[in-house]
């Protein structure tokens, strides 16, 4: 259960105005959290305080988020360690200056995720141990909340990741937090919401940009596809010479509609072809920002629609050319 400033989300939809409203809306404190334990169907309550900015280490810097936590997080958000260990409730009570970074920034800083380990890392002039690196998931780094007070005086926390002592008790637990929190907050000054509301949230704002995908698709097959009628016409008026003396020496019309439809497969299917190499070359370029690939079906599929766009706007010119009588073919021009 995510707890957080302002109002997100609202009936499966992110809530218009959620941006400002998290940025403008309360923070929490330790105060919170001490409620919030009381709740005894609460496993982990975790606070969050994020910083952005440039870790520094062997003579390099890599941008990254700072997050300011308790050592719970890496239960609650299942973070896995490459290498190292993760920091501990004593670190965090001894305000230990330790840190567990991502595996990309170590590899970057120091050239392995296990040569990080023991190395000194700076982030606006303040060092840290680093003592783990987590596996591939993510670029953040994560520090004890105490040892984060430097660059967050007023010990405020941007949100509370709580995790309840089982599945069945997720709903109770969502509901208590609510009343907890109610008694200290107005309930346009925060939101309580599961993981699943936030994916459905999600979910649809992708609905939304999928169907304006595929509008923009389907317009450019049409747009595509009205082009490749209009070549095959000018290809029919060009060769109505070559099409009567074909049909002159014993084409048949279906002859001659197969000959010009296959021609217009052919154009659309090597457009296809070209598309692909152009995504392909796309997602080579991507790749190492984004876990980006082209997999057989997207091929297969990409193919057959282009080579159906071919057959649909094909079929006109194609009849027209099987429709021309053979003396007038042959007279023309």
């Amino acid at each position: 259960i995510m707890v957080m400033p302002g109002k997100m989300v609202q009936n499966g939809q992110f809530y218009q105005g959620s941006g400002a409203g998290m940025m403008s809306g309360i923070k929490f404190d330790e105060k919170d959290i001490t409620s919030l334990k009381k709740i005894k169907t609460a496993g982990y309550i975790v606070p969050f305080f994020v910083k952005g900015g440039n870790l520094s280490g062997e003579g390099k810097t890599e941008t990254t988020q700072m997050h300011a936590t308790t050592a719970d997080v890496f239960n609650v958000i299942n973070l896995d360690l490459e290498s190292g260990q993760y920091f501990t409730k004593a670190d965090q009570d001894k305000k230990n200056k330790v840190i567990v970074i991502g595996s990309k920034i170590a590899e970057k800083l120091y050239g392995s995720a296990s040569d990080a380990i023991g190395k000194i890392i700076k982030m606006e002039g303040q060092a840290y141990k680093v003592i783990g690196t987590l596996a591939s998931k993510g670029g953040a780094s994560y520090i004890p909340y105490t040892a984060g007070y430097s660059f967050n005086p007023d010990k405020k926390f941007i949100m509370l990741y709580v995790k309840a002592d089982r599945e069945e008790n997720l709903a109770d637990t969502k509901t208590e937090v609510k009343n907890v929190l109610l008694k200290r907050y107005k309930e346009d000054q925060f939101s309580v919401i599961e993981s699943t509301e936030l994916l459905s949230a999600i979910n649809s704002i992708f609905a939304v940009l999928n169907l304006v995908l595929i509008a923009i698709a389907a317009i450019s097959l049409v747009v595509g596809g009205i082009g490749i009628m209009n070549i095959m016409y000018v290809s029919v008026t060009e060769r109505t010479r070559e099409i009567g003396i074909r049909r002159a020496i014993g084409a048949l019309k279906r002859d001659i509609l197969f000959l010009f439809l296959a021609e217009a497969i052919i154009l659309s299917a090597g457009g296809g072809l070209l598309g692909l190499g152009i995504a392909g070359l796309g997602v080579l370029a991507v790749q190492q920002f984004i876990p980006a690939y082209i997999d057989w079906q997207t091929i297969t599929v990409a193919l057959g629609v282009s080579s159906f766009i071919g057959l649909v706007f094909g079929v006109f010119p194609a009849r027209r050319a099987s429709q021309l009588s053979p003396i007038e073919a042959i007279r023309y021009e």
